[in-house]
């Protein structure tokens, strides 16, 4: 039998600048039914590009070579097709997930409405018959209460559910080939696993062919039949999934399984793909591995002590406006930390964690509690004294372009801090700590007055650490700083808190939904679900020997961690 799809030497290029430039170099791969294909690599690899060419999804300007050719009711190439017969093809016969599934839905219409009509437009179903196809397409992509979801908009349910809804969409029309562009980036592993099972048995049911895109290759470990490595364009390495995870050829497909914090040992630096790309890269690697130089000194002083804190949302209102009805996102929550300590707060979206981070900075008005910071309670102080010890106080939210002023060049935004709490005695002086600052979380200097829109998501990421040593705070909160990262830039990252942590001494709460990243980086952890602290302990403790049930199913979701120990 013929392949499902069979690309055959696709070039694609863009222009830029009155030149072409090649984002994708005559690549040939196939699929067949049945078949998962992962392909796997860093933003800008070309993965995406490669997916939306297939679709004819790529802007006008967008110069493409070679053949896509699809054997779905007749073989066709999909690149010599009219627009008006490549729209019956889409959605139909070859179904896409997108990346961030907010954007990819539309936010006036309600989840029911968006799935009826991708049915209706393609079976000629009337509203009727399309209504009780979306409520079964719900049922089985294990969507809660999927008669209400129907009724729902986009953003009255959360990413997972969001990313059902997607995965909903495409499975209507009972596809012979879908392709998922990174749709767990950024979810919580639990949710992540369930819709990595919820793929594969869906493509298992209808002997679908799946073209699944990642950037981490523990994602896939356990669902793709074959994988394909892309870097820079170019696929560098492909194969059975068993022999690319097992037995890796190409030194970047090494340095994608190397860079993981999942099985790596705590206290040594994570590799990075420079170091193996690099001629010398076996020097470097070891190098790259070398222990971290100072130790964790624990420290018997508490900084930060948290009692019974509780923090409410109105849910009902009466007739007069008034609350009547509460939530408790953080619901009795006691914890403490010790100078030098980093602590990992985890557990899933909707847990807790974000509104007990901003609870403690001041940035949401606890209900009732204590949260006292170096022997004064936060949540007595006046507002004067608090905007003193906001210098000691620091956040790094989870995305970096939403919290940098895009008008507002990258130097500034460092330099600002410096000038609303008068440190320095000058400009030039400060702008002399901005430089010093950019250098150390290793971004050039001549960057200073390029704005955030210029720099990758990695790079903006250093640029908000920067902004929050600026003031040499005591205490730092990190919100998902690294949820949506490639696995590279993660590992970047999470050495470059590691050396500032050494260099700068600060304390800090690590907010993540990822225990392997969590269990790498933090000293202790606390596990947070429905606004509770279920279990707490040693780093190690809890990763490798958790008592609590739902501590267990966090770590049993970590993609890729069976892979990574059984090799």
């Amino acid at each position: 039998m013929a392949p499902l799809l069979s690309i055959k030497d696709l070039s694609i290029s863009f222009p830029e600048e009155g030149k072409l430039n090649r984002v994708v170099s005559g690549n040939s791969f196939t699929v067949e039914p049945g078949e998962l294909v992962a392909i796997v690599g860093e933003s800008g690899s070309g993965k995406s590009v490669t997916a939306l060419s297939i679709l004819k999804l790529l802007p006008e300007a967008a110069k493409i070579s070679g053949q896509v050719i699809f054997n779905g009711e007749e073989a066709v190439d999909l690149l010599e097709l009219p627009d008006k017969l490549i729209t019956k093809i889409r959605g139909n016969q070859i179904a896409m997930i997108f990346q961030e599934p907010m954007t990819s839905l539309n936010p006036v219409f309600t989840c029911g409405q968006q799935v009826m009509e991708a049915i209706q437009l393609h079976q000629k179903a009337n509203k009727e018959s399309a209504r009780q196809k979306t409520i079964e397409l719900f049922e089985q992509v294990k969507l809660p209460y999927p008669k209400n979801i129907i009724k729902r908009y986009p953003h009255e349910i959360s990413g997972g559910q969001k990313q059902r809804v997607m995965i909903a969409m495409a499975m209507s029309c009972n596809p012979a080939l879908l392709i998922a562009d990174e749709p767990t980036t950024a979810l919580d592993v639990t949710v992540q696993k369930t819709i990595l099972e919820l793929i594969k048995s869906l493509q298992q049911k209808n002997n679908m062919g799946v073209i699944f895109i990642t950037h981490d290759l523990g994602v896939v470990a356990d669902i793709a039949d074959k994988i394909l490595v892309m870097y820079k364009g170019e696929i560098v390495e492909q194969g059975i999934s068993k022999d690319i995870l097992q037995r890796p050829q190409h030194q970047y497909t090494k340095a994608l399984l190397a860079c993981r914090p999942a099985g790596q040992p705590k206290g040594k630096k994570l590799p990075v793909v420079e170091d193996f790309l690099k001629p010398d890269s076996v020097v470097h690697t070891k190098n790259s591995l070398a222990v971290i130089q100072t130790a964790h000194h624990q420290s018997t002083r508490t900084i930060l002590d948290v009692k019974n804190l509780t923090v409410q949302f109105p849910v009902k209102r009466n007739f007069l406006g008034r609350a009547s009805e509460f939530f408790n996102a953080v619901d009795d929550v006691s914890f403490s930390v010790k100078q030098g300590d980093i602590v990992g707060l985890v557990g899933e979206s909707g847990c807790g964690k974000t509104t007990l981070g901003r609870a403690i900075l001041q940035l949401l008005k606890p209900s009732s509690g204590k949260i006292i910071l170096d022997g004064k309670d936060l949540t007595k102080i006046n507002a004067a004294d608090l905007r003193q010890m906001r210098r000691d106080l620091q956040i790094v939210f989870q995305d970096p372009y939403g919290s940098l002023n895009p008008r507002i060049t990258i130097g500034k935004a460092i330099l600002e801090p410096l000038q609303v709490h008068s440190v320095l005695s000058s400009n030039k002086q400060r702008k002399e700590k901005v430089m010093e600052l950019m250098e150390k979380v290793n971004l050039d200097t001549d960057h200073y007055n390029r704005y955030p829109h210029q720099f990758s998501g990695g790079q903006r990421q250093r640029i908000c650490i920067a902004r929050a040593l600026a003031l040499n705070p005591s205490f730092l909160i990190f919100d998902e700083s690294v949820s949506a990262l490639d696995v590279s830039v993660q590992a970047q990252v999470l050495n470059l808190l590691n050396d500032l942590k050494n260099e700068f001494g600060f304390t800090a709460i690590f907010i993540s939904h990822d225990l392997s990243v969590v269990h790498y980086i933090c000293n202790r952890i606390l596990v947070m679900h429905e606004g509770k602290i279920v279990e707490e302990g040693e780093a190690s403790q809890i990763y490798f020997h958790p008592q609590n049930e739902y501590t267990r199913n966090l770590v049993n979701a970590i993609p890729g961690k069976q892979q990574t120990q059984s090799s």
